[in-house]
């Protein structure tokens, strides 16, 4: 009689691992139960524990990828989307997705090849990766300038292992959004499964003399347990605030991704989505009072949030994903009127909004809109922008650069000084997504140079005038620096880029059939926040004669005065430019005196400006010089012909031809 025996090692081992198998299934099915109704922070905490019994699965790897990125944890997203990537028949969307992982982390260079392979495996992205690519070249263009501003974690604001962003000054305190949890009305805090932190509310903190900021505390008079409230904004007299809140629907479209409009786990087999709101408040006797919806909430459509206020109170800025966006969520206006009650919003059109993310906005004391987006070309994730012009007008977007932005999400700015100092809200140095405050100083305050290619023509009267010279390219060059950056203009022959007060600017444009052009913008520490930059163009044309302006002699004299040598100089600076002409500089006279005097003193008044050509180092065999006395007059002022001053001075004229 055989008996076969199983050892018992062998019995025991195979419970062991049935045993494993199956608590990695039920922690997986916990983990997908969570993941379906948004609670991806409660996700992952399953899933970490069912890849430790067990090698994940590719939809396992996938919804981990998917649940990093969306708790913005960046670190672990680069990871699992590198093993999404590599799985067979991934979605090329993973492409984009680990992408904006390795950008949001600083790698660029990797970035840029996953968006190439996105594109790839998508062609109708194309055009998107090409301008995603654009924005990795120029991000870490700007990694490598020197920084604009010092940039320091606030002290006494931020809360270990919570978000805190988006402060608001309101009288001499500041408001801001925190998750750091609170007890209202005697309730259990509840968290919020999508980050597995508490929901967000606003807390206060008032400045000591020396302006340090004091221990928090929550806003209990706007303060609710079930939604989150969060960026806050208020006028110059602190006596009506602003805020966001969401609320709990039906959910009938995309979510929408921003940081206080996360959705909310299902409580029935609907799901749902949370939608912003904003309310106001009024302050009446030290608390704040009289909650009020704003006119434009619509929950069942469309969310509205992040209000900011101008300082007078009279224009309401906010994001909202209401019809007429051009994007996720656009920045929209509306302006108060003269009962009190908002004028029908308005969008801030294509200039500041694109076809991503714009919002929180803010306006500073002297009117200026900053705002974050992910549309327009960032460092990674959101970053800061301002804006030039008005509410209804707005004419260029710049980039706030480093390090006020980085490569991760930076938004919610404040400035306690127009143009000098504040706060910003940033997860730059979380390892968990979240936000903290930052304190900045200017170093370097920016400008936008507004550049202005023009072509030198003459009208009828024979006076020169300057018309748009389109699609020119000009460099633009640093003093102190090696690199430089190559631009060209639109149909309008204008350009406008970042630029810092204090330093100095070469531009050198060049556009075939023309001469090349190069003027030096010096800005001042005192210059506007817009600085105008013109390059003026002759076309190449052998025997056009081109009249100099400003080239004007005292009496019976040739010598070169002060406001003549500045013109001359720019003429120095195009034969530099153009090695390879010859000119011919002649002089004119009008009609009155005899033919011999002004042809006498024509010849020395145009070798007078050869000479002084000659003095800044251009050659001598390269000028000519000649004097034509009366013989080519431009208008009708012959002798003895009654003219003005102005129609003799026409004919008083020094011009230079290409030989």
């Amino acid at each position: 009689m055989n008996y076969r025996f199983t050892p018992l090692y062998l019995v025991t081992a195979a419970l062991l691992s049935f045993g494993t198998v199956a608590q990695a299934q039920s922690d997986l099915k916990k983990a997908n139960k969570y993941f379906d109704n948004y609670a991806y922070a409660m996700a992952l905490e399953h899933y970490k524990a069912a890849i430790t019994k067990r090698e994940p699965n590719a939809e396992t790897i996938q919804r981990i990828a998917d649940a990093y990125r969306l708790t913005r944890q960046t670190q672990e997203a680069e990871q699992w989307y590198a093993k999404a990537v590599a799985l067979p028949g991934s979605n090329p969307v993973n492409h984009y997705y680990y992408a904006e992982a390795l950008r949001s982390n600083g790698k660029y260079t990797q970035a840029k090849e996953q968006y190439m392979k996105w594109s790839e495996a998508l062609p109708e992205n194309a055009e998107q990766a090409q301008k995603l690519m654009a924005a990795t070249d120029q991000a870490a263009k700007w990694m490598q300038q020197e920084p604009t501003a010092e940039v320091t974690p606030l002290a006494g604001i931020n809360s270990t292992g919570f978000s805190d962003f988006s402060p608001a000054l309101v009288g001499k305190s500041i408001v801001f959004s925190s998750d750091r949890g609170v007890t209202a009305d005697d309730k259990k805090t509840q968290v919020y499964g999508w980050t597995g932190r508490p929901y967000l509310q606003l807390f206060t903190s008032e400045p000591d003399a020396q302006g340090n900021y004091g221990a928090p505390k929550a806003l209990q008079d706007v303060l609710t347990s079930d939604y989150h409230n969060a960026t806050a904004s208020a006028a110059e007299d602190g006596q009506t605030l602003y805020f966001t809140r969401t609320h709990m629907v039906r959910q009938r479209s995309n979510v929408n991704a921003d940081p206080t409009s996360w959705v909310e786990p299902s409580k029935t087999e609907q799901e749902y989505i949370n939608r912003l709101e904003i309310f106001s408040a009024q302050k009446q006797d030290g608390a704040w009072s009289n909650i009020q919806p704003f006119t434009y909430n619509n929950v069942t459509d469309y969310s509205v949030g992040h209000p900011a206020l101008t300082a007078d109170g009279q224009i309401l800025y906010f994001a909202s994903d209401m019809p007429g966006s051009l994007g996720d969520t656009d920045i929209f206006y509306t302006t108060r009127n003269a009962d009190g009650t908002w004028s029908e919003p308005v969008n801030a059109g294509a200039t500041i909004n694109t076809p991503g993310r714009e919002s929180f906005p803010y306006v500073d004391a002297n009117g200026k809109l900053y705002f974050a987006s992910d549309g327009h070309a960032g460092m990674g994730g959101l970053d800061i922008f301002s804006a030039e012009g008005e509410h209804g007008d707005w004419v260029t977007v710049r980039n706030l650069g480093q390090p006020i932005n980085s490569s991760k999400n930076d938004y919610g700015i404040l400035f306690t000084q127009p143009g000098e100092s504040g706060l910003l809200s940033s997860n730059r140095d979380a390892v968990n997504g979240t936000e903290d405050i930052y304190s900045f100083k200017v170093l370097k305050k920016p400008v936008v140079l507004a550049i202005a290619t023009l072509e030198r023509k003459q009208n009828d009267k024979n006076k020169n005038i300057e018309v748009p010279l389109p699609q020119v390219k000009v460099t633009v060059s640093q003093a102190s620096k090696a690199d430089s950056t190559i631009i060209v203009s639109d149909e309008n022959g204008r350009y406008f880029m970042d630029g810092f007060k204090g330093n100095n600017y070469m531009l050198a444009g060049t556009k075939q059939g023309y001469l090349t052009q190069e003027v030096l913008a010096a800005i001042s520490e005192t210059a506007g926040d817009t600085v105008q930059v013109a390059l003026l163009f002759d076309k190449n044309e052998v025997e056009r004669a081109i009249v100099l302006e400003n080239i004007y002699y005292d009496l019976d004299k040739w010598d070169i005065r002060p406001e003549a040598a500045t013109e001359l100089d720019k003429l120095v600076t195009m034969l530099q430019r153009n090695p390879e002409i010859k000119i011919e500089m002649s002089a004119h006279t009008d009609s009155r005196e005899s033919q011999n005097y002004n042809q006498v003193l024509s010849e020395k008044r145009a070798n007078a400006a050869v000479d002084y050509l000659v003095s800044k180092g251009i050659d001598r065999t390269r000028l000519t010089a000649k004097g034509y006395g009366k013989t080519r007059l431009v208008n009708k002022c012959g002798d003895n012909v009654e003219c003005s001053e102005e129609e003799h001075q026409q004919n008083r004229r020094t011009e230079f031809r290409i030989k």
